[in-house]
């Protein structure tokens, strides 16, 4: 059986930022991976393929107003293959990134299923084949995955999640967004700006509703003017897949039923825990609706045990919280119980509470005051 100093199960932000931070400061550690890559959502599926996609549409925009800026362009369209390789390119690119810094680091990986197996030990599935790690410190970092409303299951073909809608062989002609959260906003903007009619969905008073109220007002000005119908608190009661698409029967604010028609549907209707089939149920962690109860250097109730990124109760789900979680968790007094006399040590709470300091509320507000008298 393999031993290490520290176990990381999922490679994404989280995940691989731990392992990094882990392997400079000398633990012996190995990272375990579903994939056959390294990056998990964030790099795949979710901010990095999302933020390419966005800058074509941006570029597309500036040249179909070139007039306005003074060139004159003619023939312009867009070749929708050449777009989808270059967001491959780039995704790769990071992905061997990755591969580089854990080299550079020493830092071991392995493509299977992980999974917790008590204190000090995880499995790994693959092929119908298991292999045991022995490791002082275990990370769960398995991630989220895109929620579906009841009744509605995606099919990947016309009902599209985060996931599948970054695969479209063509631009569809119309889309309907059920959620405006961040994931909604931002492929109805991409997919608007490449001329599509788009239509969002959203059961709250307001788009991007976890954002201030004047954002929210804003956004939905920017794409009212360029084109976008927005619903807000709306219900959708049913989506019916038929020859040409979807159709999806609601309720708008005031109670009227309405149906809308469109060529494909996306889903971004909030993430879930990946927490199933982890292995947490032989452990003490409190696990909560998928999510998973940690102290303060995200520890879990189960010594050795800590939970990282979107699987963490009660913080936020973006990949830069789940860098920092990983740091504090790497370099927390304990793990260096293994390593005991080691010049390396520094004390990390004082990290934690500069984080902690630089992004509370007080503090911007006080930045923000300072800013209005200048």
């Amino acid at each position: 059986m393999a031993k290490y100093d520290v176990a990381i199960i999922g490679s994404g932000p989280g995940g691989y930022v731990a392992a990094i931070r882990a392997g400079e400061l000398g633990l012996k550690t190995v990272v375990v991976e579903k994939d056959p890559f390294l990056g998990g959502t964030c790099l795949h599926i979710g901010c990095i393929p999302t933020k390419v996609l966005l800058h074509h549409a941006e570029v597309y925009d500036h040249f179909k107003n070139a007039a306005e800026l003074g060139f004159e362009v003619s023939g312009l369209k867009i070749n929708w293959a050449n777009v989808l390789a270059r967001k491959d390119k780039i995704v790769k690119k990071h992905a061997k990134g990755i591969e580089f810094l854990f080299k550079k680091n020493k830092v071991e990986w392995v493509q299977g299923w992980g999974r917790y197996e008590g204190p000090g030990r995880v499995s790994v599935e693959k092929d119908g084949k298991k292999t045991q790690i022995e490791a002082s410190n275990i990370l769960m970092v398995s991630g989220s995955e895109a929620k579906s409303l009841p009744g509605i299951e995606p099919d990947h073909k016309t009902i599209l999640t985060n996931r599948s809608i970054l695969e479209l062989p063509e631009i569809p002609k119309t889309l309907i967004v059920v959620g405006a959260g961040a994931v909604g906003v931002e492929f109805a903007s991409i997919y608007n700006s490449f001329g599509t009619q788009v239509t969002i969905l959203e059961a709250l008073p307001r788009v991007v509703p976890v954002e201030d109220e004047e954002i929210s007002t804003e956004l939905t000005k920017a794409f009212q003017k360029k084109g976008i119908q927005v619903f807000t608190s709306c219900a959708v009661e049913s989506v019916k897949k038929d020859a040409k698409g979807v159709t999806v029967s609601f309720k708008d604010k005031d109670g009227k039923a309405q149906t809308l028609q469109a060529e494909k549907l996306l889903l971004a209707v909030g993430r879930k825990a990946m927490t199933d089939g982890c292995g947490l149920e032989k452990s003490k962690a409190k696990v909560e609706r998928g999510f998973v109860h940690v102290g303060d250097n995200m520890e879990t109730a189960e010594k050795g045990l800590y939970a990282i990124g979107d699987i963490v109760a009660g913080l936020p789900q973006l990949a830069h919280a789940a860098m920092m979680e990983g740091i504090i968790a790497v370099t927390r007094p304990r793990f260096w119980e293994i390593m005991e006399g080691s010049s390396k040590w520094f004390p990390t709470n004082s990290m934690a509470r500069c984080w902690g300091f630089i992004s509370s509320g007080r503090w911007q507000r006080r930045f923000s005051r300072r800013r209005r008298r200048c």
